[in-house]
């Protein structure tokens, strides 16, 4: 038994620090967090300072300077002004999806713009949309762009910051009706864009540059992303934000924005892939063609006292173009939210493991196959915690003879405890003769005193599993259960200590312990009573406390989460319960707790002296 408790307690004590680390060190950096974006906010708003709303309402200029693909670079070097002159007035051309809307700046062809339809910024109804890419001068701007870069030395004029790009045919993109952008160089190189877009999130770009000029030049395309301002972060170690990327036969590349300013661009060379930067629910990614080689990069500075800047581009081999000659490249931009099946869609269509914009983790190999699952039942039963509920059944059948054995031995066990307690009796001053007695008694009985763990070792995956899915796919994301739960990817939002909204006030987030929390707890102190008790008392104590510790833990979880592990308490009790009355011990709850007397087989009388 003390092997037993002793791995037992190694494994709950495990679990502990993985969800304790949530509650005492993610829950005080998302208030640093969110304290200093409050106080950005302000600085930045309240400002009375002309030139600094000057500023603060125009771009800051990412295509400004010379560019040119020296060795070490991987993407046009940007030397950033303060204003890009005109902007703020300058043309734009709509973008109008079923799941997007906002244009794109002719002045230097970038797309800054874009707004979510579905998606609301937080669970209300009225709630404004979700903004993705945001304008230069805006908190937080994102952008992206499209371009060619020539070679070093090169005397031809490119297309920077303040060119406006001529719009040709259509001045309005919409799936089926693409666009087309134009500008031509002093030196008569005419380049073009023409764009195209799903009825998703993937715009498709075909650039192209035709040498009208007397001279052979030498052209590299490329594709840029660019971030300013570092976003707020959940800050779990379970989920990645930042820049992102897939390298071919490197893999996954991730990358956090605090690295990238403290120790420099990271660089690498790949055929398929691609790259971008990830927000939890949010992504904007660079899909360069899949069958040429690009050197991709992640750099991240900060000027002065200003916001950092992040950059994730890629760059293509160059090409010379003789007079007469043109050169096209065709390269994706995606720019959405990360439905899974959208990802995976574009993943079939082509793009090199894209699915992995979605941080599955390590154990992809059991959290795609959990939310598949999910999705499944989803689309049968219209409400992903009852998906959840049968999901837990049927991992509860597969494990069923697995649990079954764990549940026969400890209600042996349980049967045995006088015998036990009989042999510490007896050999209270020697605990070698005790250990030696109490093995003879599990080789006699053919007992495993391991074998009691087993289902805490299976839960604990699926735990982790289903907190994974829940926590980074934004298919649930706002989605409801019944009652007051609203959003099964966010807590339990009652709380015990107003009477679950009876009393007029609210309470600290810290004790925001709900009714779903406390059903969960409830079903693992009654699970806990029916197993053998720990020797030791200050173990079983130990024990006693431990659902009141999970209940406090876990109440700050997602409460899709806590409704599993009630769920799955409760089936456990009835299995275990079933086990335990055909083996025929008695389950004496009350008992265990205190209150009431013991069994014989507990070691109390039953000769009705006691009557």
């Amino acid at each position: 038994m003390n092997d037993q408790n002793n791995f037992l307690m190694a494994i709950v004590l495990s679990l502990a620090v993985l969800l304790g680390w949530q509650f005492f060190v993610t829950e005080p950096r998302l208030e640093e967090e969110r304290a200093r974006q409050q106080a950005e906010a302000s600085i930045s708003e309240n400002t009375s300072d002309p030139a600094a709303s000057a500023v603060r309402d125009a771009p800051q200029n990412d295509l400004a300077g010379e560019i040119t693909p020296q060795a070490e670079s991987a993407a046009p070097q940007v030397a950033r002004t303060a204003v890009t002159a005109g902007f703020a007035s300058a043309p734009r051309l709509s973008v109008e999806t079923s799941q997007l809307t906002g244009s794109i700046a002719l002045m230097g062809a970038r797309f800054d713009d874009l707004i979510l339809k579905a998606y609301g910024a937080n669970a209300d109804e009225d709630a404004p949309r979700q903004i993705l890419l945001q304008r230069e001068g805006a908190k937080g701007h994102w952008q992206a762009h499209h371009g060619f870069v020539a070679a070093p030395d090169s005397p031809i004029t490119l297309p920077d910051e303040q060119t406006v790009w001529e719009v040709v045919g259509n001045s309005r993109l919409t799936p089926g009706a693409p666009v087309t952008l134009r500008h031509v160089t002093r030196e008569g190189i005419v380049l073009t864009q023409n764009i195209s877009v799903d009825e998703n999130f993937m715009f498709t770009i075909t650039q192209n540059a035709e040498n009208k000029s007397a001279a052979a030049v030498t052209l590299y395309p490329f594709g840029q992303i660019t971030r300013t301002g570092t976003p707020q972060l959940t800050d779990l170690f379970i989920l990645h934000e930042g820049p992102i990327g897939f390298f071919g036969e490197e893999g996954l590349s991730e990358v956090d924005y605090d690295d990238l300013l403290s120790d420099g661009p990271v660089k690498k060379t790949a055929t398929g892939g691609w790259l971008g930067m990830t927000d939890k629910y949010w992504a904007a990614a660079l899909v360069p063609p899949q069958d040429s080689a690009f050197t991709g990069r992640f750099t991240g500075r900060t000027q002065g006292a200003g916001l950092p800047t992040y950059r994730s581009d890629f760059l293509l081999a160059g090409e010379t173009i003789a007079p007469g000659q043109s050169l096209e490249s065709t390269s994706r931009f995606f720019a959405g939210a990360k439905r899974v099946d959208l990802i995976d869609n574009y993943a079939d269509e082509g793009v090199t493991r894209f699915d992995l914009l979605i941080d599955w983790g390590w154990f992809y190999f059991l959290t795609k196959p959990m939310f598949t699952a999910l999705a499944l039942f989803y689309s049968l039963l219209g409400n992903y915690g009852l998906a959840i509920l049968l999901v837990t059944i049927l991992i509860k059948l597969a494990f069923f003879p697995l649990a079954s054995r764990s549940y026969e031995t400890m209600a042996k066990m349980k049967k045995l405890q006088p015998r036990m307690a009989q042999i510490r009796e007896i050999h209270k001053d020697d605990r070698q003769a005790q250990q030696q007695e109490l093995m003879k008694i599990y080789r006699e009985e053919k007992l495993n005193p391991l074998a009691g763990c087993l289902p805490i070792l299976v839960q604990i995956p699926v735990f982790f599993s289903i907190y994974k899915v829940l926590f980074v796919t934004i298919d649930m994301r706002h989605q409801p259960f019944f009652g007051w739960v609203q959003d099964l990817s966010a807590p339990d939002p009652t709380s015990l200590f107003n009477l679950f909204g009876l009393l007029p006030y609210d309470v600290p987030s810290f004790l925001l312990i709900g009714i779903w929390p406390l059903i969960m707890g409830v079903t693992m102190f009654v699970q806990m009573q029916m197993n053998p008790p720990p020797p030791d008392p200050i173990q079983a104590r130990m024990f006693q406390i431990l659902p009141i510790f999970f209940t406090f833990i876990l109440a700050g979880f997602p409460a899709g989460l806590v409704i599993y592990w009630a769920w799955n308490n409760f089936l456990s009790l009835l299995q275990q319960g079933y086990i335990m009355r055909r083996h025929g011990v008695e389950i004496e709850l009350l008992a265990n707790l205190g209150f009431g007397r013991k069994s014989a087989q507990e070691g109390g009388s039953n000769d009705g002296s006691d009557k």
